[in-house]
């Protein structure tokens, strides 16, 4: 798909600000996307949206197709009806700088409960039908309901851990499950269906205002989700469920002994048979919610880096063979011209150049990777085609402004001399460059634009605590910063208006 010249923002919703501990669907995100319009920008790129489990990981979630409950709003759900102005009274003293995702999460199940009970209480007719559609029309919701149910009971520990009867999904064993387990599994649809309720609001709300939603697909799923409990036998696992290989990337940029992602691999061969329903599904869901899906590891669909289950790094592993072409046209015949960013940092090799070219999909070109003192890199402005996808930074990357104060003096040097600026002003002489250059669109961390160093960067790959929990002041969406957006918008005619 070709992309017209546009911009936007990168930010995901745990980042926006509120008093509820954690970004959410609420009036701040309709507060966001005003900002998106009057600074002149099309593109609103968010993470994952997925329920996540250990380390917070929007890329590790429960599953691939539900959506977090923790992003729900409190004061819409007020607003339906569902929870009274008591339930808010007593909110726990949160941060509103960072996401304290254990007092969060706790908090939020228990106004979860309340809603789910008053749901049940008022019987109102409209939304019940409107509960009941939501639940005929998306088959994942009964394995991933089920699965959230007996993870609950089973104290959270990992689906690998069950009881052999629930482990392998016998069948009987199943059919006891949700008889006894059946009010358990309702609060857990209920929770889906209040999430997509207030996430389809929203979207709607973008579209009216000119803003287009970029969402994520990461390529792997977590061990422990109901896709791969649901689907064992695309994977590959041993007879106990356990992961016999998992997936990572060799030594690289982010970290000198690779990053062990420990997701399950693909087996692909299985998914070819079914003619990918399961990745079909997947893309109708994801492009159900968002207009543009930006491709996770896109090399791993030519390749992947494939690590023994017991590994402890991901310094020794084998390349492996990935579905290539046949995959991409399978989607395409499905899906039609397909809306896909592909991610293709970090080494890439001539075989994912052709698999991307050959389906007509823009790469990501990230302004942070340019400055080794080599005028041929491919990630500097001048050597970027029109056909890209061009970011100061990503939510793996310092900030721009964190950036320059801890590479090589080499490396600011090169900035310095190749932007003919002084360093004074760092994150929006970055932004000022990918604007300016020929990349179709251009985005930039909501904290490049603040101007924010390293207490602000969103992830440090290879670090399992402390990520994912940066917030957004409640004041930095000002009058004044919308206008010198919208000034850069315009000169670089990316203006959405």
């Amino acid at each position: 798909m070709k992309f017209k010249r546009s911009a936007g923002i990168l930010l995901h919703p745990t980042s926006l600000p509120g008093k509820f501990g954690i970004g959410d669907l609420g009036p701040e995100a309709y507060r966001w996307i005003d900002f998106l319009a009057k600074s002149g920008c099309s593109l609103w790129q968010i993470l994952p949206l997925g329920p996540t489990g250990y380390g917070d990981s929007p890329y590790q979630c429960f599953s691939a197709f539900a959506g977090n409950p923790y992003l729900i709003s409190p004061e819409l759900l007020f607003e339906d009806h569902l929870i009274k102005e008591d339930d808010l009274a007593g909110i726990p003293e949160f941060s509103e700088n960072s996401v304290n995702y254990g007092v969060v999460i706790e908090w939020k199940k228990l106004l979860l409960h309340k809603a789910h009970v008053n749901f049940l209480v008022l019987r109102d007719q409209k939304l019940k039908e409107q509960y009941d559609t939501f639940f005929e029309r998306n088959a994942w919701l009964r394995d991933y309901s089920l699965y959230m149910a007996l993870k609950e009971v089973h104290d959270g520990v990992s689906w690998m851990s069950w009881e052999p009867g629930l482990r392998n999904r016998a069948s009987d064993t199943m059919f006891d499950a949700r008889r006894q387990f059946a009010d358990r599994i309702d609060y857990y649809c209920f929770c889906q269906f209040i999430f997509f309720k207030q996430w389809e609001t929203l979207r709607d709300f973008a579209h009216q205002n000119g803003i287009r939603i970029i969402g994520d697909i990461p390529i792997f799923v977590a061990a422990d989700s109901a896709d791969v409990w649901a689907n064992p036998d695309l994977f590959f696992l041993d007879r106990d469920g356990n992961p016999s290989i998992v997936a990572g990337v060799p030594p690289d940029y982010f970290s000198p002994t690779g990053q062990l992602w420990g997701n399950p691999l693909y087996r692909w061969k299985a998914h070819k048979q079914d003619g990918y329903a399961w990745w079909l599904e997947r893309f109708e869901n994801l492009l159900q919610m968002v207009d543009i899906i930006r491709l996770d590891h896109f090399r791993g669909f030519s390749k992947f880096w494939a690590v023994p289950g017991s590994a402890r790094t991901a310094e020794k592993g084998r390349w492996m063979q990935g579905p290539g072409s046949d995959f991409f046209r399978s989607l395409r015949n499905a899906l039609g011209d397909l809306p896909i960013i592909a991610e293709d940092l970090g080494v890439i090799t001539p075989d994912v150049i052709r698999l991307r070219e050959r389906f007509s999909l823009p790469g990501m070109k990230v302004l942070q990777f340019a400055f080794l003192t080599n005028p041929n890199d491919l990630y500097l402005p001048h050597n970027y085609p029109v056909h890209c996808f061009v970011y100061t930074g990503t939510h793996d990357n310092d900030t721009v402004k964190g950036w320059y104060e801890r590479v090589p003096e080499e490396e600011r040097s090169f900035y310095r001399h190749y932007l003919d600026r002084n360093g004074d002003n760092v994150a929006w002489d970055f932004i000022r460059a990918c604007w300016a250059s020929i990349g179709a669109v251009a985005l930039a961390p909501m904290q490049d634009f603040l101007e924010l160093g390293n207490e602000a960067r969103m992830n440090l790959p290879g670090q399992a605590q402390g990520n994912w929990g940066w917030r957004m002041a409640k004041d930095a969406c000002s009058h004044e910063l919308a206008e010198r957006i919208r000034e850069i918008n315009y000169l670089y005619s990316r203006s959405s208006k």
